[in-house]
């Protein structure tokens, strides 16, 4: 089977995922590059590797899966952003991890709350203010992710127009991989000149505690590397998310779907980002022999776990296709499992709250100002959204 394979309903994963579970739940996959590697779409057995020590993240390992078209330099870019973080295994993840994690802690996230909800307050009231149909991919949901990731990293949010036009191209699978190289060579050009300046200035963000800390273990090309994933995952991820979740609240009752109760909010939220799953896979390598779902995968091979597959398996989410917003499960895997699980997940949360309540509190009559129909999903891209989304009230 080819892979990946595109969405072809706005919300539904791509077809053909529900029979993989049942009747070839570790599938052999060709890629874009035309390799071969293993698609593990039941959610036990997706859970299970993600936390087997024999499957590696090393993104570095000549068979590590990619579902885009990438060029040998292409790879070696994205493996030293890999080294940074995403792509290091035991025992040097644990440190890198254990360096970041107290600035996503919920306390630290609850700290942010209102810095979060101020800029969703600006954003509405200039969304109000504009002419009407608005698009809130551009309105809301781009400079509420950004200006809150810029400020935390300390990246000047002037810069904005450079680094969301490169990020976008890092996750569209329709680009020549060309252009995603050069595109990311610019990024990650922008970024050195940046954390240069902040090992040599100082400063109190994040970038800046971090270069404080760097050593012989953890070097600049490393922290810029660093900077590069923490910027893009900070935005573009959570912005996708926003303008998905505001389509899918419309069709579901607008305002009238939107929880008043913080608790039950948060628990649609949870719900919204299990149906809408919005990162499919995630890319291992197994090192040794690993019997999973009635194969066995040999050592060396190539393994996509589709944590989007793993959250609508009917043996763990009773109807997976329906959207249940009082649901109550958190036991999805949408910021994936174990110990690569998504730093960012409280504050991602937190700003999907905060917005979700905000504009359907001080827009109540919000509605498409397009048919469904007509919205220019990204079918093909590693992170699932819109390119726009235009709305009237």
């Amino acid at each position: 089977m080819a892979f990946p394979v595109p969405r072809t309903c706005p919300f539904d994963l791509p077809a053909g995922y529900a029979a993989l579970r049942t009747e070839r739940p570790v599938s052999r996959v060709r890629l874009p590059d035309g390799q071969l590697a293993w698609l593990v779409t039941r959610y036990e057995d997706v859970r299970r590797l993600a936390t087997d020590p024999r499957i590696s993240a090393d993104r570095g390992h000549p068979n590590s899966p990619y579902t885009e078209l990438v060029t040998a330099q292409g790879r070696a870019a994205i493996a030293a952003v890999g080294r940074s973080l995403i792509g290091l295994d035991p025992p040097e993840h644990g440190p890198r991890r254990r360096m970041l994690m107290p600035e996503f802690t919920v306390r630290r996230v609850n700290g942010l709350r209102p810095h979060i909800q101020r800029v969703v307050d600006e954003s509405i009231a200039a969304l109000l203010a504009g002419p009407r149909p608005a698009e809130l991919v551009t309105a809301l949901a781009l400079p509420v992710t950004s200006t809150v990731i810029c400020e935390l990293l300390g990246v000047p949010y002037a810069d904005r127009d450079f680094f969301l036009d490169r990020a976008a191209v890092q996750v569209r699978r329709d680009v020549p991989p060309e252009r995603r190289r050069q595109a990311g060579g610019e990024l990650r050009a922008y970024l050195d000149r940046l954390v240069t300046g902040k090992e040599r200035d100082g400063g109190d963000d994040l970038l800046s505690r971090l270069a404080a800390r760097r050593n012989a273990e953890f070097d600049h090309d490393q922290l810029v590397g660093l900077a590069m994933l923490l910027l893009i995952a900070g935005f573009e991820s959570t912005a996708s998310m926003i303008v998905l979740g505001v389509v899918v609240l419309l069709e579901h009752g607008g305002a009238a779907a939107v929880p008043k109760d913080p608790a039950a909010l948060g628990l649609a939220v949870e719900e919204l980002l299990r149906y809408l799953s919005i990162v499919d896979t995630m890319p291992r390598v197994a090192t040794a022999d690993i019997e999973v779902g009635g194969v066995t995968i040999p050592a060396g091979d190539g393994v996509l776990l589709s944590f989007a597959s793993a959250n609508h398996d009917a043996d763990t989410f009773d109807d997976p296709a329906g959207l249940r917003l009082g649901r109550g499960s958190r036991q999805h895997v949408a910021f994936g499992y174990g110990a690569h699980q998504c730093l960012g997940q409280n504050l991602a949360r937190a700003e999907l709250e905060i917005v979700f309540r905000s504009l359907f509190t001080r827009v109540p009559g919000l509605r498409l100002a397009v048919p469904l129909a007509d919205l220019p999903f990204k079918r093909d891209a590693s992170v699932y959204g819109l390119d726009r989304l235009p709305v009237t009230w």
